[in-house]
């Protein structure tokens, strides 16, 4: 109603302009009238513009509900308004737009697929040279060939990144839920990355009892895993120093916690660390970091129905917390 009033102010503005200028006129022309005939006619005036209004909203009535509520509006095609010729156009039009956006979406869709499939093929050939690579550097035993396998393992976890990042556009069809003992993935993560801790002189301390399952993805998770605790171990500097994982029931939930030794992050990074490519003021000292690895943490973790958080203090080291909910198997 108040977006038909709104688009009918020209016209009650031109009218009363209109009853202005009728007695006006008369006075100038100099012909006597009586007050009540130049009254009777305005009121007369007056009555027919109410009609016309009545008539004129009850015969755009469902249309100006339609633009005064856009949010309401149903998704898909646009259903039919009213038999007026101007929401017959304007349903046309809305028809054509609705037509040449799906032509565009599909066209997107379509590029999109292309480029994921294009991008788990080149990683997985990737994935080829670098195996036969450290085939090859097992036969060796230098300083040259640690090197060799400390960057061949920065290419793999990088490859990894990639296409775990591709395949987080069609989440939904590659995941499964399951009810997950919660040590064993912690383990098998640490033990994919021994060669990290070993290399860095940190040791992991697990500290998650058996008796611990949760509902999760074991795939997605042990990602999510590998991401804290290669950022926990590659921001520690010096040896000798510990990253803890840990695990507690709080009420209804499991917690998981990975705490590390590291440098920390600055109280004006803590708001933007799940940011993607934000690195921070101590991330920019370590050329390793590329801003993705938490905000894919958090971007799963969404997906799973899991809650991720994060409690740091510079110098003293960064608590990482992802939170499993005993009473919710997976957030539709």
């Amino acid at each position: 109603m108040r977006l038909f009033l709104r688009d009918q102010v020209p016209l009650l503005l031109f009218y009363l302009l209109q009853m202005i200028l009728v007695p006006v006129l008369y006075y100038l022309s100099g012909e006597s009238r009586p007050l009540s005939i130049i009254l009777y006619g305005m009121a007369l005036s007056a009555a027919v513009l109410l009609v016309y209004l009545v008539f004129r909203y009850i015969q755009h009535h469902k249309l100006y509900i339609r633009l005064d509520q856009p949010a309401a509006a149903p998704g898909g095609l646009p259903a039919p308004l009213d038999d007026a010729p101007l929401s017959e156009a304007i349903t046309e039009l809305l028809l054509v737009t609705h037509r040449h956006y799906q032509e565009q979406l599909q066209t997107h869709i379509s590029r999109m697929d292309q480029h994921i499939v294009f991008i788990n093929r080149w990683v997985h050939q990737m994935k080829t040279p670098l195996s036969v690579i450290q085939l090859i550097l097992q036969e060796l035993d230098d300083e040259v060939a640690n090197s060799i396998q400390e960057e061949l393992e920065r290419l793999r976890k990088g490859l990894e990144m990639v296409i775990y990042t591709s395949r987080l556009e069609r989440f939904e069809d590659d995941f499964q839920v399951q009810y997950i003992p919660l040590r064993r993935i912690v383990s098998e993560t640490v033990a994919e990355n021994r060669r990290l801790f070993i290399r860095r002189g940190i040791k992991a301390d697990i500290r998650v009892d058996e008796s611990i399952s949760v509902y999760s993805d074991a795939k997605w998770l042990m990602f999510m895993l590998t991401q804290i605790l290669v950022n926990a171990v590659n921001y520690t500097s010096g040896s000798g120093k510990t990253v803890a994982v840990t695990a507690q029931t709080r009420g209804n939930d499991i917690v998981l916690e990975i705490m590390d030794q590291g440098i920390g992050i600055s109280p004006e990074d803590l708001k933007r660390v799940f940011n993607p490519y934000f690195t921070g003021e101590r991330g920019r000292q370590y050329h390793e970091s590329t801003g993705m690895g938490l905000h894919l943490v958090r971007e799963i973790c969404g997906r799973l129905g899991h809650n991720v958080s994060l409690e740091s203090r510079p110098g003293i080291g960064t608590t990482v917390s992802i939170t499993f909910s005993r009473t919710a198997r997976l957030k539709e």
